[in-house]
C-alpha cells in the first residue's frame, strides 16, 4: 500500500535538490559570469552534493530518500519497492522538481532565466556537442551513483550512519567532472523541472534515457552480485 507520508517526503526532498542545486547554478552565473570556471564548478558541485547528502539523512529513514526516478525505477526492477509505490514516488519526485523550479523562477525571474534556471541543455563543447558521448557519460555517471546507493545504503553490511556522506560525496564527485561535460544530471526529475519552467527542452531525452539505463544496470549487477548474497548470509 502506498503511504502518502513517503511520497510527500520524496516530493519535499526532490524540491530541496531542484531548488538549491539550480540556485547554485544561477548564483554562479551572477557572481562568476557565464563561463564555467573552477569556482563555479565547485559551487555547483557542493550545492548538489550537500543537498542530496542532507536529504538522505533527513528523509532516508522515512521514504528511503530516492529523490530520483533513476533510483526508484531500478529499485522497482530489483523488487525492493512495489510498482504502485514506485509510481507514486516518481510522480512525487517530478511534482517536487517542477514546484521547485517555478519557485526559483518566482524568486529570481531575471537572473534565473539568464541561467535557464539551471536546466541541463545538452552535451558541452568539450564533447563537440555529441549526443552519443553525452548519453554514454550519463549512463556511466548514474551507474556509479546507483552502485554507491546499493553498496552504502541497501547492503546489509553498509557502515551505519555513512549513507548521506557516501551518496552526497558521490554526487559531489560526479558533478565536479560532469558539469563541464553534460551538466551532470543523473536524475530526470532534476532535469525536468528547470526545463519545464525555462522552456529549455533540447536534449531532454538524454537526461531521461541515460540515467535510467545507467541506474538499471547498476541496480541489477549490485543486487545480484553483492546485496542478495549478503542477505542470504545474514
Amino acid at each position: 500500500m502506498v503511504d502518502p507520508r513517503n511520497w510527500l517526503a520524496e516530493g519535499i526532498g526532490t524540491f530541496a535538490l531542484v531548488f538549491f542545486g539550480p540556485l547554485a547554478v544561477v548564483l554562479s552565473v551572477v557572481v562568476y559570469g557565464d563561463g564555467l570556471g573552477i569556482e563555479s564548478i565547485i559551487m555547483i558541485s557542493l550545492a548538489h552534493g550537500a543537498a542530496v547528502g542532507l536529504v538522505v539523512y533527513a528523509f532516508g529513514h522515512i521514504s528511503g530518500a530516492h529523490i530520483n526516478p533513476a533510483v526508484t525505477i531500478p529499485l522497482i526492477i530489483t523488487k525492493r519497492i512495489s510498482p504502485s509505490e514506485g509510481a507514486a514516488y516518481v510522480g512525487a519526485q517530478l511534482v517536487g522538481g517542477v514546484v521547485a523550479a517555478f519557485a526559483l523562477l518566482a524568486v529570481l525571474p531575471e537572473a534565473g532565466m539568464a541561467a535557464n534556471l539551471g536546466a541541463h541543455t545538452g552535451p558541452s563543447g568539450v564533447l563537440g556537442g555529441s549526443a552519443a558521448s553525452g548519453l554514454v557519460l550519463e549512463v556511466i555517471f548514474t551507474f556509479f551513483l546507483v552502485a554507491t546507493i546499493f553498496g552504502a545504503v541497501i547492503h546489509k553490511k553498509a557502515a551505519a550512519g555513512a549513507s548521506g556522506i557516501a551518496v552526497g560525496g558521490m554526487v559531489f564527485l560526479l558533478h565536479l567532472v560532469g558539469v563541464p561535460l553534460t551538466g551532470a544530471s543523473m536524475n530526470p526529475a532534476r532535469s525536468f523541472g528547470p526545463s519545464l519552467a525555462s522552456g529549455a527542452w533540447e536534449f531532454q531525452w538524454l537526461y531521461w534515457v541515460g540515467p535510467i539505463v545507467g541506474g538499471i544496470i547498476a541496480a541489477v549487477l549490485m543486487n545480484a552480485l553483492y546485496v542478495k548474497r549478503a542477505e542470504r548470509e545474514a
